[in-house]
């Protein structure tokens, strides 16, 4: 324990926030470095807990009190290799997980809980500007040959588990780049794109093969996938969005999210310099509360809209927890993230009845009410309807399980009931060889389950294989029924 009575001699700080009339001139990162003094202090104030409910209540099992208390005795290089031991990638955790420990941590119980994912970014970031984060090449090779299929965190924390195995490791991925929804759905004011290629590099010098615009059942054939490879994994992700099949539906302007969110990391990327969905001088209305639904109010402000107003279902969560919301369960409170911070309204409590047709083909209006909940079911307040000005809608409600295509069909594997890819306690599918790690086979989750996910299947890939493994499984097993 690094402070005996640091829970009680320092409150929670993190970083501030640039100003907001600075940061949407641009795509950067919206925090402002953090004092190295202040964050010692914060890592001082873990208490240590007999019980670290925070071990459990992040799916990876990070040893949060262990690089805390390396944190504040300074032993940065001790903490990095004590996260890394649990994480691959906490430079992406810490800048995108919702922080389920945070919510989990006993100090939270009464008090503002440690600021464990501040602490987690710093030790990462630190790494790296140290130089201490190098390639671990594997001794020996199995000559085993291994498909992941997905480039997303599962994808990649599976392939890199893999390949420090010994076993040579092909990672396809059907887009120009690699990264999944960390490159195209991630918006770069959220993370920088550096971060993500830095450790694409280092899993290209450890042996990793990387290939981009390999489309599965496209332009490389599934069978001949199969021949060659000793076993496969299925990291695809959760990608069958939810749509809203309300009249106006067709009109032009009514967009998914992930239609709109890519175009802007291509232009960040350099690849293209134009929006083919540009919310400059426009209305704008998000559907959908959660965080895709900020990463749009986020980008749509950047690139210079009238007018934003964000929709929610469900009404606005409470200022604290519920008593239906116990600790250690994670906080269902009202948050407000950065995009929130930098403009636009939400609506809670609404439901869209239509798309209103400007007579031209275009959307021009939403016509909505307010709902409220009776029985388990949202029923229209009448008396309510309104209706909002609309040139861009986007849809950003959420995914329903992973596409459905023929070459799921050709493999033959089974689904469960929520639709998602079946799978037994060591992550593989029906099919002998053929495993399946994140969305694809656990629904629409968070960066730090995928990460665990495919942790946990690199390691029930490397059992099938070799007949035992050393690989860490990280989390419970997290089987579905071979239906």
């Amino acid at each position: 324990m690094g402070e005996t009575t640091g829970f009680l001699k320092w409150g929670r700080s993190g970083p501030t926030r640039r100003p907001v009339e600075l940061r949407l001139k641009d795509w950067k990162e919206v925090y402002e470095p953090f004092d190295g003094e202040i964050l010692k202090s914060q890592a001082g104030r873990c208490m240590d807990c007999g019980i670290p409910f925070c071990n459990n209540g992040c799916p990876l099992g990070n040893l949060i009190p262990d690089w805390n208390d390396l944190v504040y005795r300074e032993h940065w290089q001790d903490a990095i290799e004590r996260l890394h031991a649990t994480n691959n990638f906490p430079e992406f955790t810490g800048r995108l997980c919702p922080a389920p420990c945070e919510s989990a941590c006993v100090l939270g119980i009464n008090q503002d809980p440690v600021n464990i994912k501040q602490i987690e970014v710093s030790i990462i970031d630190r790494a790296w500007e140290e130089g201490w984060v190098t390639p671990q090449i594997p001794s020996l090779q199995t000559g085993k040959r291994i498909a992941v299929i997905g480039s997303g965190p599962a994808g990649l924390a599976t392939a890199q588990q893999l390949t420090r195995a010994g076993h040579s490791v092909v990672v396809l991925e059907r887009a120009d780049r690699i990264g999944g929804l960390l490159r195209y759905g991630i918006p770069e004011f959220k993370m920088e794109k550096s971060h993500l290629d830095r450790r694409l590099e280092q899993m290209r010098e450890e042996g990793t093969e990387f290939r981009t615009n390999a489309d599965v059942g496209g332009s490389v054939d599934m069978e001949i996938l199969r021949a060659s490879h000793d076993a496969i994994v299925l990291a695809c992700g959760a990608t069958s969005w939810r749509d809203l099949p309300i009249p106006g539906r067709e009109l032009h302007g009514v967009h998914q999210a992930m239609e709109y969110l890519p175009i802007a990391n291509k232009v960040q990327e350099g690849d293209t310099t134009t929006y083919d969905i540009d919310a400059k001088g426009k209305n704008v209305v998000i559907i959908g509360g959660g965080d895709t639904g900020a990463d749009c109010l986020g980008t749509a402000l950047r690139q210079g809209a009238k007018q934003v107003i964000q929709l929610e279902i469900m009404p606005r969560p409470p200022e604290t927890r519920s008593a239906g919301n116990p600790w250690p369960q994670y906080n269902m409170i009202y948050r407000t993230s950065s995009a929130h911070e930098e403009g636009g309204e939400r609506i809670f409590s609404v439901n869209t009845e239509r798309f209103v047709d400007d007579g031209n083909g275009n959307v021009r209006a939403l016509l909505i009410h307010e709902v409220e909940m009776v029985e388990g079911r949202f029923v229209k307040k009448e008396g309510t309807d309104s209706e909002i000005p609309a040139d861009l809608v986007f849809l950003a409600m959420g995914f329903v399980g992973p596409d459905k295509g023929s070459w799921l069909d050709q493999l033959g594997v089974n689904l469960d009931e929520r639709g998602n890819i079946a799978r037994d306690n060591e992550y593989q599918t029906n099919v002998p060889g053929i495993f399946v790690a994140g969305d694809m086979g656990r629904g629409q989750s968070l960066i730090v389950w995928a990460i665990a996910e495919g942790r946990a299947c690199a390691a029930g890939v490397d059992s099938y294989l070799m007949g035992e493994t050393s690989l860490p499984s990280p989390i419970l097993p997290s089987a579905r029924p071979l239906v």
